[in-house]
Order: C-alpha cells, then sequence, then structure tokens
C-alpha cells in the first residue's frame, strides 16, 4: 500500500515538473501583448508605425534588386563587391529615385554578419568624391571623403553591431549599428571626356573581409542569385504593394539584424501594443485579430504611404524645401521616411545639401507647358568647397527623357555655363529649346506633366549649413 502511494506521488511530481517547464517556455517565448486600444488609437499607431519602419524596407528590398547579379555591373554587384557606374544614369535607370548625374556612382552592399570588412580607397589626387556608409535605418555613420578624410589613399574596417576582435594596426574602425551597410560612393565627373579618369580610380576601389586582409584576395564570380529576388518592378512598388500584415511582418524581422536604436523606445513601446515587434511571426499575430482592428491597422497603414511622399523636407522657402536634418536624422521619422521615398541614400548636410521645389516663386505647381528661369545673381551663386548642379526629374522622380539627353547642369558642365556680364546666371528650364545662345544653360522638362527639381551643394560652405545662404526662386516665364 505505502509503495503504491509513493509511486502515484512520484508520477504526480513528475507531471508538475513536466506543467512547470512547459509553463516557464510558454512564458519566456516572445509573444506580442494584445492589449485593448481603441480603433482611433491603432490606426495611428498603424499611421506611425509604417512610417517609422519605411527605411528598413525599401533598404531590403533595394538590396535585394541591386545585388542579384552574379558578378559586378552598373546597376550592381554581389554582396561585398563595388558595382561601379561608369556612365552617367539616364531615363532608363529605375533602381533609386532621385539619381544624380554630375558624379559616377560606386555603390556597394556590405554584410557585417560573419565578420568585418575592410573598405580600400586610392588617392584621387584632389579629385572630390564622398564614400558615405548608411545603415538600415539611412543613418550615414561614416563618411571617408574629401571633406573628412581628404583626398589620400586609405583603409577602414566597416565593422557590425555584433562584432568584438582587433583589427590591423592603422586600420581606423567605423562601426554600423545594423548587419548591412551601404557605401553610396560618388567621384566627382566634369562629363564624358572625364569617363576614363574616374573608370581608373573606380577600379581602385576595393572591398576585402578581414579573414583575407593582408592577401591577394580577388572578390568571387559567378555568384548564386536568389531566384525568388524580383527584378524586374522597382523596390519602391514592391513596398506599395504590400498589404499591412506583409509590411509589418517584414519589418518585424528585419528589426532582429538591424536594433532599432535606444531613443526609439517610447514608438517602440506603442508598437507592441498592436502586435509589432522585433522578430515576431506578425502575418500569423495578425490573422487572430478581429476584423474592426484589421481594419484599422490597414487603415494606418495605407493612409501613412499616402501621407509619406506629400510630407515636407524641411523649411520650405522661396519654393524650395531645405532638409537640414538628413544622413542623421534622430528621432524624426517624417524627415527620414520622405527622405528615403523620395532620395534614398541622402548624405550629411556637411558633405551635400539637398534642396528641392515642385512649384515656382508663386506657390504655382511646375508644369511642362510652362518655361521657367533660375536666375541667380553673382552672390548667389551656391557656396560650395565641392560642385553644385541643378538636376530635373518626372512625376516619378526620375531622370526624363529629352531631346539632348541632358538631365542636370551645374558647375560641373560640359560645355561650361555661360554666365551674365555681371556675373550672374540663368537657368532656363522649359520642354522646347531656347535659342541657340541659351542652349548651354536650358534645363528639359518633360515632355508632358509635372515635373520637380532638386539643387546639389557638394560640400557646402557656412552660410548653407547655418541657413542664412537660400536658393533664389524659379520664376514662370510670362
Amino acid at each position: 500500500m505505502n509503495n503504491t502511494i509513493s509511486h502515484r506521488f512520484l508520477i504526480l511530481n513528475i507531471l508538475l515538473i513536466i506543467v512547470c517547464i512547459v509553463a516557464i517556455g510558454c512564458a519566456n517565448t516572445v509573444t506580442p501583448d494584445r492589449q485593448t486600444v481603441s480603433p482611433q488609437e491603432t490606426q495611428q499607431i498603424a499611421y506611425n508605425a509604417t512610417v517609422y519602419g519605411f527605411p528598413l524596407v525599401i533598404m531590403d528590398l533595394t538590396r535585394q534588386v541591386m545585388t542579384a547579379v552574379p558578378s559586378t555591373t552598373a546597376n550592381g554587384a554581389p554582396v561585398n563587391q563595388f558595382g561601379n557606374k561608369k556612365t552617367f544614369p539616364d531615363a532608363s535607370f529605375t533602381n533609386v529615385v532621385n539619381p544624380n548625374a554630375d558624379t559616377l556612382y560606386s555603390s556597394a552592399w556590405v554584410d557585417t554578419d560573419k565578420e568585418p570588412v575592410i573598405l580600400s580607397l586610392p588617392d584621387t589626387h584632389g579629385r572630390y568624391y564622398l564614400m558615405p556608409m548608411l545603415n538600415y535605418w539611412t543613418d550615414s555613420f561614416a563618411s571617408p571623403g574629401s571633406r573628412t578624410t581628404g583626398t589620400i589613399a586609405g583603409n577602414y574596417a566597416i565593422t557590425g553591431p555584433n562584432w568584438s576582435g582587433k583589427l590591423p594596426e592603422g586600420i581606423p574602425e567605423m562601426r554600423s549599428s545594423t548587419r548591412w551597410v551601404w557605401i553610396v560612393g560618388r567621384i566627382a565627373c566634369t562629363g564624358s571626356s572625364d569617363y576614363e579618369n574616374v573608370w581608373k580610380l573606380q577600379d581602385q576601389l576595393k572591398l576585402t573581409p578581414l579573414s583575407a586582409w593582408g592577401t591577394n584576395y580577388v572578390p568571387p564570380t559567378d555568384v548564386p542569385v536568389d531566384p525568388n529576388v524580383n527584378t524586374k518592378v522597382s523596390p519602391l512598388n514592391q513596398l506599395l504593394a504590400l498589404n499591412a500584415a506583409g509590411y509589418f511582418n517584414y519589418v518585424c524581422q528585419l528589426m532582429v539584424e538591424n536594433p532599432p536604436y535606444e531613443a526609439d523606445a517610447p514608438l517602440l513601446a506603442e508598437m507592441a501594443t498592436i502586435g509589432i515587434k522585433p522578430g515576431i511571426d506578425y502575418t500569423s499575430y495578425y490573422a487572430g485579430l478581429d476584423d474592426g482592428v484589421k481594419s484599422a491597422i490597414q487603415a494606418g497603414y495605407q493612409s501613412a504611404l499616402d501621407r509619406i511622399p506629400a510630407e515636407g523636407m524641411g523649411d520650405i522657402k522661396n519654393g524650395w524645401q531645405l532638409p537640414y536634418g538628413t544622413g542623421d536624422y534622430g528621432t524624426d521619422y517624417t524627415l527620414r521616411a520622405a527622405i528615403a521615398y523620395r532620395g534614398l541614400g541622402a548624405n550629411l548636410v556637411d558633405d551635400a545639401f539637398y534642396a528641392s521645389a515642385s512649384t515656382d516663386g508663386d506657390g504655382t505647381i511646375f508644369s511642362s507647358d510652362n518655361k521657367y528661369v533660375l536666375h541667380f545673381s553673382k552672390d548667389e551663386i551656391p557656396p560650395v568647397n565641392g560642385f553644385w548642379s541643378l538636376s530635373m526629374y518626372n512625376e516619378k522622380i526620375l531622370f526624363a527623357s529629352n531631346p539632348i539627353n541632358r538631365y542636370c547642369l551645374g558647375s560641373l558642365s560640359d560645355p561650361p555655363l555661360i554666365k551674365n556680364p555681371d556675373g550672374s546666371i540663368d537657368i532656363y528650364i522649359q520642354r522646347d529649346s531656347p535659342d541657340a545662345a541659351r542652349i548651354p544653360n536650358w534645363l528639359p522638362a518633360p515632355a508632358g506633366g509635372g515635373f520637380s527639381l532638386t539643387l546639389r551643394l557638394y560640400w557646402p560652405q557656412k552660410p548653407v549649413i547655418d541657413k542664412s545662404w537660400i536658393p533664389p526662386a524659379v520664376q514662370m516665364i510670362k
């Protein structure tokens, strides 16, 4: 009898231990807290979460598209290799919105997951260049180039958030807070006659895994390509095609290897109330919600996507939007998302200042049915240590086809801009060609519809950074 009771007591204890183990396991499983929030609050949180996560998703889709090649090309390259643009982008270039045509791009997606990668830069002998490094939140955490490191040769170690170790002596560390890093290099180029000079510099750009440093490392060729990557649809259009559940699941997964900042904690707490947390299977979570909550989340999501491209990107003066916080956004999630939508890869203001306009001086939206002029008096010509340019874009923020294949004008233009006798400069913005004497200063507008302009100032001087210099308004010719 006593043996039977002891046996039963032992079994009960074992069962109790098993129950406790299961309970502890369940408690440690990351599960969203389905807190009760009103439909209005749910919609607003979904809106804020969409804005917050936008740079992560657009960066990841862009990386996938640009690295889905077996070997280096002008528009992309395998991971940890440079893809060098050999000619200026034209109207066929759609990988990134708001491209420029006054430098030759050298772009690389760096994976720091396994080990640091060492970036080697050549001596440019005084030629202006810039090699900003962006993390997945689109913040520029390092920016080797003419302004910061000069134009001599150098090596720089790119490390990830989880790496600890020793680097070769004399190689400075540039630590990213996210696994993935995008180098959006630009080398100044005066035109097609200058291409070969820039190509020689591009050929010397190199990325070497730390484990291969000191060897005659040669990047792999014929790299396998993920067949699931959609290379036929632009990254932006792929993002816009996602529904709320798919988008937020994407954000949740990306936050694991690309952790949020400590300053994001208040917003992350709000997002968690509707299930958005790093690593969560949001698709399954969303499926378990009632229809009213789903509707509120979808409404907030769609409202944000509709609103992001219309958000202001800084002060508006003389018809120009003047964003002064690019490349280091802090908690200005709206500016960060707007820049990622309209000009992914923006630099620190100290490196490059971008002013954009879609209206003339009277506040009227640009139309290619009209003619315009941008007049810089001698004292208004953009103050830069590098160079400046004015670019034309169609309604999709891409280069617009035109009869002379000209997409920008500026201080590096070939042929050069013609100055007026008083030292001022007039740029003629119109669809049809002006008279022959004005063609060097003609920036062709699209064949039809609206357009926008971007004024780029590389290595801007103090009057730009302290906001005392403002570009003059574009005026319609009546």
